[in-house]
């Protein structure tokens, strides 16, 4: 049977760097002194040093821009999920662009996409990213495409296991897989530290990959999922009248490091070389690492990713396989694995071609 094979994969985030800001930010809206001063000791402690945006922290007085982040996140009064809608609808092409552009189809590899795939849970319209991306590429409108919503981080996972199915039913196939997220469209003005805290990790980005029959990249071996039992209330995601409401408990990595040193998600794993483990904060890679048992240097470029873009949600593991990619050697083995509500981890086992 064909195998699948990730043959390349290129990443974008938007161009305002607003951790800084966002910290400063969140922690005017907190009332009480003493949640201000754990709120500044946990985003010392984040291991985040950037996190991209497309509203500019920057640009505060004048008339209202859509690229306006003073304006558009005001205290006592943020945006209804209308007008997020509508920032998303404008912005996220944008990102769309200039993650597929780096992908640098060639002629051939452009005249050879069948499918498109879309995952993205922090924005929806339609026509959709699916149409901007035929419209954009010049793609025939007999190109198959679907769209993976509101999955959470996981989802790029989801997508690959159905690219690995088209592969596999039709070999000359050829899947360009999309996964876009405006997640600082999302903050909410609340004085739940928990929830702030949650919105301390989050970011903008997108990854654009291409899935084929030919032997290059990434050989997409296997899939798993589970989901750890009696964790179902511990990440929601729920459309609501000021956006789109998030709850992120603080005992998701407790759970996952004992669900993980319990063997519930993992099989054998001695095989494996390459660990592109979603970064969706500190805590969660600390607790994948004591609860899997790994050496200190295993999560690199997940820290590295964390580190330098913060949480994108369902682009975020692609940037870790990125990342990867651009070092690993031939007959190497890998497992990629995401997190999201359930609490479910989605897992896929690769090696190097």
């Amino acid at each position: 049977m064909t195998t699948a094979y990730i043959n390349r994969i290129a990443t974008a985030v938007p161009e305002h760097d607003v951790h800084d800001s966002f910290v400063v930010f969140a922690e005017k809206m907190l009332n009480d002194p003493r949640l201000r001063a754990v709120f500044r000791r946990m985003a010392s402690r984040s291991d985040i040093s950037h996190r991209y945006s497309f509203l500019n922290p920057h640009h505060g007085s004048g008339d209202f821009s859509p690229h306006d982040a003073n304006q558009f996140y005001r205290l006592g009064s943020f945006p209804t999920t209308a007008k997020r809608m509508e920032l998303f609808e404008q912005s996220a092409p944008i990102l769309m662009r200039s993650a597929v552009d780096r992908l640098a189809l060639s002629e051939e590899e452009r005249a050879g996409i069948t499918h498109v795939l879309v995952t993205c849970c922090t924005g929806l319209y339609a026509p959709g990213l699916d149409f901007e991306i035929v419209e954009h590429l010049g793609l025939p409108a007999s190109v198959e495409r679907t769209v993976v919503g509101f999955m959470g981080c996981y989802a790029a996972i989801n997508a690959l296991k159905l690219a690995r199915h088209i592969v596999r039913s039709d070999p000359s196939a050829g899947v360009l897989m999309l996964n876009l997220e405006l997640c600082t469209l999302h903050f909410q003005e609340t004085q739940d530290l928990e929830q702030v805290l949650s919105f301390l990790v989050f970011a903008d980005g997108a990854a654009a990959s291409l899935i084929t029959g030919r032997e290059k990249g990434f050989a997409v071996d296997s899939f798993k999922a589970m989901m750890v039992p009696d964790t179902r209330e511990l990440i929601t995601w729920k459309i609501r009248g000021l956006g789109f409401d998030m709850l992120l408990s603080g005992k998701v990595p407790g759970e996952l490091g004992r669900a993980l040193h319990e063997g519930e998600l993992m099989g054998e794993r001695n095989d494996i070389d390459l660990w592109a483990v979603h970064p969706g904060g500190r805590s969660i890679l600390d607790a994948v690492e004591k609860g899997l048992e790994l050496p200190g240097n295993a999560l690199a470029a997940s820290r590295e990713v964390l580190s330098r873009y913060g949480n994108m949600s369902s682009a975020t593991v692609m940037f870790v396989l990125e990342r990867l990619m651009q070092e690993a050697r031939s007959g190497e083995r890998g497992c990629a694995m995401a997190f999201g509500p359930g609490l479910t981890a989605e897992t896929m086992r690769f090696h190097v071609v």
